[in-house]
C-alpha cells in the first residue's frame, strides 16, 4: 500500500499525527494521516507500507512530527509511547517505509533538519536520460529531432553541474521531456519551460544564456 502527502509551511502535527478539529459546535480528536498509515501497517505485518513525504524539506520538522521523530527510527520501531494529545500508547510498526523526497536547488528553503537527517539514508537521483526506461521510451518516439535535442540537454546538464554557482541539483531532468506520445510539444516545452529557466539560471551571464538558447532553438 502507497500513501503521498507533501509538506508544506503550514502542515502540522494535528494534521499529520492527530489533532482537535472543529465539528459543528464542538471540537474532535481527529487521527491524521500518518497515524492511520501506522495502524493499518500495524495491522498487516506481512506486507511492506510505503509512506512518501514530498518536499520533506519545506515542512517544520519537530513542529509536525512531535515526539514521532523518536519512533521513526529503525531501534525505536514497534516501541511505543505516549502520544501528546490523548496519551494513547502509539508505535511506528517496521513494515512501514518513510521515504521523503526533496529539491535540493530550492535555496528558499532551510536544509533539512539535522534531527531528521540523521534518521534517514540518503539517495541522490539525477536526470535519467541514460536510464533502459528512457531510452525505450526515445527508442519508440524514432525522431531524429528528440535524438538531438537530448544529446544537447546532456551537455548542457554537464555545463550546469560544473557551474560552481548551480551544480548537479539545477540539471535538467527528464521529467519535462517524459510522456509524450509525439514530439509535437518539444518545442512548447523548450521555449517556455527550460529557455526561461535558463534566463533565472544565468541572469548574470547573458553570453552563456545566448549560447545555450540559440543551441536548443536551432533544433526547430
Amino acid at each position: 500500500m502507497l500513501t503521498i502527502v507533501q509538506f508544506h509551511q503550514n502542515y502540522s502535527y494535528e494534521d499529520f499525527v492527530m489533532g482537535y478539529k472543529p465539528q459543528e459546535e464542538k471540537f474532535e480528536l481527529k487521527k491524521g494521516i500518518f497515524y492511520k498509515s501506522c495502524i493499518t501497517a500495524g495491522n498487516d505485518p506481512e506486507h511492506d507500507y510505503f509512506f512518501i513525504i514530498d518536499e520533506i524539506n519545506r515542512g517544520n520538522m519537530s513542529k509536525i512530527f512531535g515526539e514521532l521523530l523518536m519512533l521513526i527510527e529503525k531501534d525505536y520501531r514497534n516501541v511505543k509511547i505516549a502520544l501528546a494529545h490523548n496519551g494513547e500508547l502509539f508505535s511506528v510498526p517496521n513494515n512501514l517505509h518513510i521515504i521523503g523526497m526533496m529539491n535540493t536547488a530550492d535555496r528558499s528553503l532551510a536544509m533539512i533538519d539535522y534531527a531528521l537527517r540523521r534518521r534517514f539514508c540518503f539517495y541522490n537521483m539525477k536526470p535519467g536520460f541514460d536510464s533502459i526506461g528512457f531510452q525505450k521510451y526515445q527508442n519508440e518516439l524514432h525522431n531524429t529531432t528528440f535524438d538531438k535535442l537530448i544529446e544537447t540537454i546532456k551537455r548542457l546538464n554537464d555545463e550546469i553541474s560544473r557551474d560552481e554557482s548551480l551544480g548537479d541539483g539545477f540539471q535538467i531532468g527528464h521529467s519535462y521531456l517524459c510522456g509524450l506520445e509525439s514530439c509535437d510539444k518539444v518545442k512548447e516545452i523548450i521555449f517556455y519551460d527550460i529557455i526561461p529557466m535558463l534566463h533565472e539560471y544565468w541572469f548574470d551571464d547573458k553570453q552563456k544564456v545566448d549560447f545555450w538558447e540559440n543551441e536548443l532553438k536551432s533544433l526547430f
